[in-house]
């Protein structure tokens, strides 16, 4: 046999040896990974449904404690930790805090059944992004989530039009001729936040789907209603109502 029939015989054809290798698959999008803590079966299942409702979003873990919670988060890292204010063990502001300190790009979302204005600037302070009733969740959960996603702080309406009213009795004392006693729409909260935190008004306009003349409206209307003199004074609203981080 000659030297070229030889080396023929050994070496199997490009194609056949192509044909049986494995084409290694390109990872798919990263999930949104998030952790449940409450002691309720019954609401982890519902706030587990709505949560796997959204697209490209992965309930990672569930707990019904504090601590359990806790260990959860150790282990998967998640993006999000949903939380209720009240649970054995370890309530939602401990766990809160212990997550931001040892996690500090795991955001919380806080659920509670009650509403009270000073829990939920102890919610803030503690370092959660959100604060939600759980009588909204059926409604807000959803957009909730899509806030937080976006490093955006999330407040229930209530809240928010509560904190609005705050910043009014505050500041509408200085001058009892002005237009201080209408509190902020939660869209007008949402224009402040942006621009507080140096949007253009068309970047504004794209992220909360309106037109640049649009948020101009909502800003001028802002800053009547508010008596706000400069910009400044409109950062220092949104600082001092926590819809920002100083």
């Amino acid at each position: 046999m000659s030297r070229e029939a030889s080396t023929a015989t050994k070496e199997p054809p490009t194609a056949s040896r192509e044909a049986g290798a494995v084409t290694p698959r390109s990872p798919g999008p990263r999930m949104y990974r998030v952790v449940i803590a409450d002691d309720h079966s019954i609401v982890r299942r519902g706030i587990r449904t709505l949560l796997e409702s959204i697209p490209g979003v992965e309930v990672c873990a569930e707990a019904a404690n504090g601590a359990e919670a806790l260990s959860h988060v150790m282990r998967e890292r998640p993006d999000l930790v949903v939380v209720d204010l009240t649970m054995p063990e370890k309530n939602g502001l401990e766990v809160t805090r212990l997550v931001r300190e040892e996690l500090p790009t795991t955001d919380v979302l806080i659920l509670t059944m009650h509403f009270s204005e000073e829990v939920a600037r102890e919610v803030v302070r503690c370092g959660a992004r959100g604060y939600l009733l759980k009588s909204d969740a059926d409604i807000e959960l959803i957009h909730a989530v899509r806030h937080i996603q976006q490093h955006k702080p999330f407040f229930t309406g209530k809240l928010a039009m509560s904190m609005a009213e705050s910043f009014v009795r505050d500041t509408g004392a200085k001058n009892d001729n002005n237009n201080n006693d209408q509190p902020l729409s939660a869209r007008e909260l949402e224009v402040v936040q942006l621009l507080a935190t140096g949007k253009s008004n068309k970047e504004a306009a794209a992220m909360i789907g309106v037109s640049t003349r649009t948020v101009e409206s909502h800003r001028n209307h802002i800053m009547r209603k508010m008596d706000f003199r400069s910009f400044s004074d409109l950062i220092r609203f949104a600082i001092r109502n926590n819809l920002i981080q100083a």
